[in-house]
């Protein structure tokens, strides 16, 4: 049986407010991690994130809405975060964006913004929590990276380069902080089954006039073999085990949850 040893860490999680972040915010709050969430939202949907998450699991919970763009404020979040709850013992960089074009007609604007978000946000993230870790003697760091981060896809340069510099810097941290009794990680997903998918699938069916099933299974297409979506649950999930006693061997890699897509 797995024993996450887990009681009272505190975990910042970046785009946690829905999709995958939340998800992974719930496991981690169920393996009885204190919280810090970070995303879009109201003052009143993020308090009502935060209030389910300490009913359901009895956790505390903390919010920041800096914005992952601005490397000041990202540093900033994880000062802010050690102060509010004590210590930081696991983030996870989750936060992203995505925009498709062609590299020729890709806009300056949107690489920008896509390269700020998706892999220099963790960078600074994880250059401000490793003091903090290193200190503590003990530390988690996962990196939400993606398939792209494996292999490539068409009309997505600025996303695909941003998730493979993100396996790249998994890669890098692991080495340097290997032995210390901190390891990180970065966790390829394929298609996940998050609201934003979910919208994707309704305006597939209505296109075509099939069923929700149907554009469900054409989204899927060759892509995953599994012919099924990872859930946010399952991603938390893998985040959990990352962070428990059974990978403090596990550093510096990668780990596809994807049914089969990188393995064509």
């Amino acid at each position: 049986m797995l024993t996450t040893n887990l009681k009272d860490k505190v975990a910042i999680v970046t785009g946690s407010t829905s999709g995958i972040g939340l998800g992974i915010a719930k496991s981690l709050a169920a393996q009885g991690v204190n919280v810090v969430l970070n995303g879009l939202g109201t003052a009143k949907e993020v308090n009502a994130i935060r209030g389910e998450i300490e009913r359901t699991h009895g956790m505390r919970t903390g919010y920041s809405d800096a914005d992952m763009s601005k490397p000041e404020a990202v540093r900033g979040m994880i000062e802010a975060s050690a102060e509010l709850m004590g210590r930081v013992d696991i983030l996870i960089n989750n936060a992203g964006i995505q925009f498709t074009a062609p590299a020729e007609e890709f806009p300056v604007e949107k690489w920008d913004a896509i390269l700020a978000i998706n892999l220099s946000a963790a960078f600074h993230g994880i250059a401000a929590a490793l003091p903090v870790m290193k200190k503590q003697g003990w530390g988690r760091i996962v990196n939400i990276a993606s398939v792209h981060g494996l292999v490539g896809s068409t009309h997505k340069a600025a996303y695909v380069a941003a998730k493979h510099g993100l396996v790249g810097l998994t890669k890098v941290v692991g080495l340097e902080t290997a032995g210390t009794g901190i390891t990180i990680n970065a966790v390829c997903p394929g298609w996940v089954r998050t609201p934003l998918v979910e919208k994707q699938i309704a305006d597939l069916a209505d296109q075509k006039r099939i069923s929700v099933a149907e554009a469900a299974t054409e989204l899927l297409g060759d892509k995953q073999p599994s012919r099924g979506f990872v859930m946010p649950e399952q991603l938390g999930d893998t985040v959990a085990f990352l962070c428990s006693p059974a990978g403090d061997q596990i550093t510096g890699t990668s780990i596809a949850v994807d049914g089969a897509w990188t393995a064509q």
